[in-house]
């Protein structure tokens, strides 16, 4: 098992909080780390899987009895987006026994998605998620290590395997099921043929500018659709919608959001990217590089609000990091090994008044200025900075 860096804040918010969740994709490896945190809890723990039918019958037909007779127990509930009406109950069980760890929630949407979680458990739960791994949890970080999550992504089952068939067809399998069922089961019965097509298009328009009216006359169905389909991916953790900064600057600005496919296994498979060679040559590298450093910068950050920040005049930031109103830090994706200053990035920082301000490449031993106010780094570099941000 690969130690997860959420692991510490999750016990923390075990010990405080009656109701935990922890929220990610399917497979990204929620029931190992928390059935690794129930070792470690001075408390008894209870582990319900719906996903198992005798576990499913059993909370439907006497949940409130299980509840009571189990109320001294952490009780651990997986794929709890299958069982929307047990919310409702949770909150008068809280509220007659209200310790910290009476329930740990494990689900693959959001809150946003889980509307009635949001409702039903308002002031009794905390919200965490569970991303893919980042650079700094791999057991040895080096550029090999790194290129192997750049490429096949971060679901942990997925980085310790090595064959590329099986890797592959594991990424097969989990988009299909995804399309087939998982989506289903949240809600959204749009057909797999119109669910794929959307996706692959996210997937050749990752890093630019989505405008859903071109989209919808693209696939031929109409935009509320599309919306409806962008909502709901984003709600179970499978792609990543990036607005545009623009508070308080006078300027004529982009305002459409970028879409991201999440994990980069995921999107390297809808593209047919089978190897690292593969990706070196393809027309593509810009926008996996780009989508790979905004998502691993965005599982390190929690208290800064990520943008992209762009003109019609022509300023250009792939990444901008505001701490209340105030933009801190402007990142630009650079997949080369000798880059350039752009003059769009140059004026986006003339404009946002960045304190710091990095241009992130693939490999880069020694971090060097390029600019004035401008750093040359590598990703592991710049996560140890923006980690030690966040202490």
């Amino acid at each position: 098992m690969i130690e997860r860096k959420l692991t510490s804040n999750i016990i923390k918010y075990i010990n405080k909080f009656p109701s935990v969740a922890v929220l990610g994709p399917r497979q990204i490896g929620k029931t190992t780390l928390l059935k690794h945190i129930a070792n470690i809890l001075k408390k008894e723990t209870l582990y319900i899987d719906l996903e198992k039918p005798s576990d499913s019958v059993l909370l439907e037909k006497n949940p409130e009895s299980f509840f009571l007779t189990n109320k001294d127990k952490c009780i651990i509930i997986d794929e709890i987006q299958r069982m929307p009406s047990l919310f409702a109950l949770l909150r008068p069980m809280i509220d007659e026994h209200r310790v910290p760890g009476r329930f740990i929630l494990l689900g693959s949407a959001s809150p946003t998605i889980l509307k009635e979680c949001s409702e039903s458990l308002a002031g009794r739960i905390i919200y965490t998620e569970l991303s893919g791994l980042n650079i700094l949890e791999l057991p040895k970080i080096n550029n090999a290590n790194i290129n192997k999550l750049w490429l096949y992504g971060g679901f942990p089952e997925i980085y310790l395997r090595n064959n590329s068939d099986e890797i592959y067809n594991w990424h097969e399998s989990f988009i299909r099921t995804y399309f087939e069922r998982d989506i289903k089961l949240l809600g959204l019965n749009i057909s797999y043929d119109i669910l794929s097509r959307v996706f692959s298009m996210i997937s050749h328009l990752q890093s630019s500018t989505l405008n859903i009216s071109h989209l919808s006359k693209s696939i031929g169905i109409d935009r509320r659709t599309i919306e409806k389909i962008l909502e709901y991916f984003a709600g179970s953790y499978i792609i990543r919608k990036l607005s545009p900064f623009y508070i308080n600057v006078k300027k004529r600005l982009v305002k459409s959001p970028k879409y991201y496919i999440r994990d980069n296994g995921l999107y390297h498979h809808t593209l047919n990217i089978k190897s690292f060679n593969e990706l070196l040559r393809n027309p593509y590298i810009g926008p996996s590089w780009e989508g790979f450093v905004i998502e691993q910068i965005l599982t390190t950050v929690k208290r800064s609000i990520p943008y992209f920040y762009r003109t019609q005049a022509g300023a250009e930031c792939d990444i901008v990091l505001v701490d209340g109103f105030k933009p801190s830090i402007c990142i630009e994706a650079k997949a080369s090994d000798v880059p350039k200053v752009t003059k769009g990035f140059v004026s986006s920082i003339s404009d946002l008044n960045t304190e710091e301000n990095y241009i992130i490449i693939p490999n880069c031993n020694n971090p060097y200025q390029i600019k004035e106010n401008i750093m040359v780094c590598d990703l592991e570099y710049l996560l140890k900075k923006l980690e030690q941000k966040e202490i």
